[in-house]
């Protein structure tokens, strides 16, 4: 059952997933109902606090037969999944249009919370965030970030409110850092091969590009999502400090 759990029709026929490892099992426990946790004897997690919780000790053996990931770690967890919230527009949120490697995923859910980003909106050919892979490069971070699935994300931006920009991070967009942004809006990253699709690019208010170094030099031909993220949310909130 717990192998089953790779895939995504049997997260949501069970409504659970597995995270694996005592730093983010321990991050995820005071926010998601734990079904089971299995523990080796090196195990830093101390179960006593958390009631309500089987606990299964097991050998290192018996968790590496249990371990989705290929180096396996001191602890599997099975958790329930829990419900997504409303999406507020106070502040920045994230929106990602066919974000397909669960570890990009993961990882811009990471920055998300580092950068204070409380809600990130995933449309359709998105990875699931409760991919064991996409778990496993939040380190935790999935506790205090709101995940939205969405069926069309460009349906979802057209019902946005119509004051609310929606920027979106192109090759042929404006210098970000010669734009004048704002934290109450909505930041679209796209897919790690085609970008942000033709549908959703229509619905953008601004279009933003993080240029080269120096300019006109023969570089890599784009930038990795996460780390395109990660740049782009950073000068957002370098702009309002």
């Amino acid at each position: 059952m717990i192998r089953s759990l790779q895939r995504k029709k049997e997260r949501d026929r069970l409504s659970l997933f597995v995270a694996e490892g005592s730093k983010t099992i321990s991050e995820l426990l005071p926010h998601f109902r734990c079904r089971t946790l299995f523990i080796t004897p090196s195990c830093s997690i101390d179960a006593k606090e958390y009631t309500g919780v089987e606990v299964v000790e097991v050998s290192r053996d018996e968790l590496d037969r249990l371990s989705l990931l290929q180096t396996p770690q001191d602890a599997l967890a099975l958790f329930e999944k829990r419900r997504s919230e409303d999406v507020s527009f106070d502040d920045m949120v994230l929106a990602l249009d066919g974000v397909q490697d669960p570890g990009n995923v993961g990882t811009i859910i990471r920055i998300a919370d580092w950068y204070g980003i409380r809600h990130v909106v995933c449309g359709q050919d998105t990875a699931d965030c409760y991919n064991p892979k996409t778990v496993q490069a939040t380190m935790g971070s999935l506790a205090r970030v709101n995940v939205v699935s969405v069926d069309s994300l460009a349906r979802w931006l057209k019902a946005l409110p119509h004051d609310l920009p929606v920027y979106g991070t192109l090759l042929d967009g404006n210098d970000i850092y010669s734009q004048d942004l704002h934290c109450r809006s909505v930041i679209v990253m796209g897919s790690e091969g085609h970008g942000i699709s033709n549908e959703v690019r229509k619905l953008l208010t601004a279009k933003l590009k993080i240029n080269p170094y120096p300019a006109g030099a023969t570089t890599a031909e784009s930038l990795n999502v996460a780390i395109a993220t990660a740049i782009t949310v950073a000068e957002f909130r370098r702009q309002v400090q």
